[in-house]
This record gives C-alpha cells, structure tokens and sequence, in this order.
C-alpha cells in the first residue's frame, strides 16, 4: 500500500476547489488563486482532504499540526492492534523430565502473553522410527498448558520434525 501524500498549497492541481475554513466553515467553491489568497491572509496552509470529490475539497489549517494529529492518531491505532508473536519451542524425544517442565514454564509463558506457541520435537537418526515418542510429549504438553491454550493445528510430522502450534484461550 503506497503512502499518498497530500496536496499542500501551489502543490494542488485543481483549478476549482470546495474550500472550507479553518473554524469548519464552508467558503464554497473557489479558485485555488483565490482559496490560496484566503488562506495566505490567514497565515494557514491551503490542504487538499479529499482529492477525488468533484470539486476537490480543500481545508484551510496548519498543515505541520494536521500532519502530527495524522501520526497520533496512526500510533494510536498502531497501539490498538493486538500484535501476536509466533515463539518456538523446541524439544527432542529423549528430553528428561525437569528440561520438559522448563520448556513448558516457557510455553506457558508465552501463552500467558497472548503469544501463540509452536511446539516443535526433533528426531536424530533413528529417533524418526519412533514418532510416538514425540506424539506422547506432545500430549503431555497439551496436557499441561490446557488450562490457558488451546490447539490451533494437531501435531504433524514434517520430515525430521513433528510440529503443533498452541494458542491462547481466547476470553
């Protein structure tokens, strides 16, 4: 999505524009010679709002404080969208008990953030002929973040990898 920048002053190509002041009110339709004129003598900036509309609306104000209102209200927005990470954890078949309590602390960690967890187990050479042994840690990692995560996709062997993602549970 390309940023579109907005007209300024000499910059708008419209010869005719609806022009609205800087108090909200409607000037009507003018030249941009003269809608340049009215704002000049008010010290404000001529800024073209809506460029499509027929005449193209313009808005006589400060354009440096119209350009912070705009990028206020994009952080304000930017902070209102709830950003959810990805986070790995990974483990392999043989992983001993107090490693697997670690690994799930982590993914209870994460889930408890809103992060959604893949729940990653990493088969060595022959471990791969054994998959059951990576759908039992997985189970029991199901089994122990139930409470606060949800399975979002069941485990699947990829490979050398047998992968399952865990989500929030949603509130």
């Amino acid at each position: 999505m390309a940023k579109q920048e907005t007209n300024i002053n000499r910059a708008i190509r419209a010869r005719e524009l609806r022009v609205v002041d800087d108090e909200g009110n409607q000037l009507g339709i003018l030249s941009l010679f003269d809608a340049l004129a009215v704002a000049e003598s008010r010290g404000l900036d001529l800024v073209e709002v809506s460029p499509t509309a027929v005449p193209p609306v313009c808005r006589i104000m400060d354009y440096g404080k119209y350009k912070y209102q705009l990028s206020k209200r994009a952080a304000e927005a930017k902070k209102k969208v709830a950003k959810v990470e990805l986070k790995e954890v990974k483990m392999r078949p043989k992983t001993e008990d107090h490693d697997f309590q670690f690994k799930v602390k982590n993914a209870r960690r994460f889930l408890e953030e809103g992060n959604k967890v893949k729940v990653t187990v990493m088969f060595r050479g022959r471990e791969v002929t054994h998959p059951e042994f990576g759908t039992k840690l997985l189970e029991r990692t199901i089994e122990d973040v139930k409470d606060i995560g949800v399975v979002e996709s069941k485990p699947v062997m990829f490979g050398r990898f047998m992968t399952m993602v865990l989500g929030p549970v949603k509130k």
